[in-house]
């Protein structure tokens, strides 16, 4: 078992200076460009279940992030979810924050990592009026430390190739499995039916005033 830095080093080369240097302090013009065009992340942050650390996908029309123009600062809207509120809840007790950004066909993907603080002033969640939903908060990111990231995890797992994908009926419903889990009966609703549910709810969303 791998226990010190040594014993971990002594089975790696060390690191290239490309992939050191390649480290800034912000978002250059290309990773405010990646941000610009990608309608997903992840958010892993911790602190509320202690040495635990909490993973959460992010996802809105291409942009939905926000960059300012110095590139030291992102702005990421809430949107309607389980109102578990884990991200949320860690980052009060722990401002530490991680994104990884993708974008559709692209096999590099961009890695934040900052410290955050949760805004829900009108000059913050204003800045999303245009978007499908005013949020009640927006994440602030200060950026610390961003750097693209090499495309292999994705040539690998050839996740952008719909030819390698299997079908969506090789698991449960989302539905069945959580009842599974939860040692309930499950309704019986289809894929297709929880998805046309979904996006009655994302509709709704949407509306006016919701």
């Amino acid at each position: 078992m791998i226990q010190t830095l040594d014993q971990l080093r002594a089975l790696y080369a060390a690191p290239g200076e490309r992939a050191l240097r390649k480290q800034l302090d912000h978002l250059d013009v290309h990773g405010r460009r990646f941000v610009a065009l990608s309608p997903f992340c992840v958010v892993a942050s911790g602190g509320v279940h202690g040495a635990l650390l909490d993973a959460s996908p992010r996802g809105g029309a291409p942009g939905f992030v926000k960059a300012s123009e110095d590139g030291r600062t992102l702005l990421l809207p809430d949107s309607g979810g389980n109102n578990r509120l884990d991200t949320f809840e860690n980052l009060l007790a722990d401002p530490r924050i991680a994104l990884i950004f993708l974008v559709p066909g692209v096999d590099e993907t961009l890695r934040v990592n900052g410290r955050a603080r949760l805004r829900d002033e009108p000059e913050f969640t204003g800045q999303f009026d245009t978007e499908r939903q005013r949020p009640r908060l927006v994440v602030e990111v200060q950026v610390h430390e961003a750097y693209l990231h090499c495309p292999k995890a994705f040539m690998r797992s050839q996740l952008w190739d719909a030819a390698t994908w299997g079908p969506r009926s090789a698991l449960p419903t989302l539905n069945q499995m959580i009842h599974d889990q939860m040692g309930t009966a499950a309704p019986a609703e289809s894929q297709d039916q929880m998805l046309a549910r979904y996006r009655t709810q994302l509709d709704e969303e949407a509306r006016p005033g919701a």
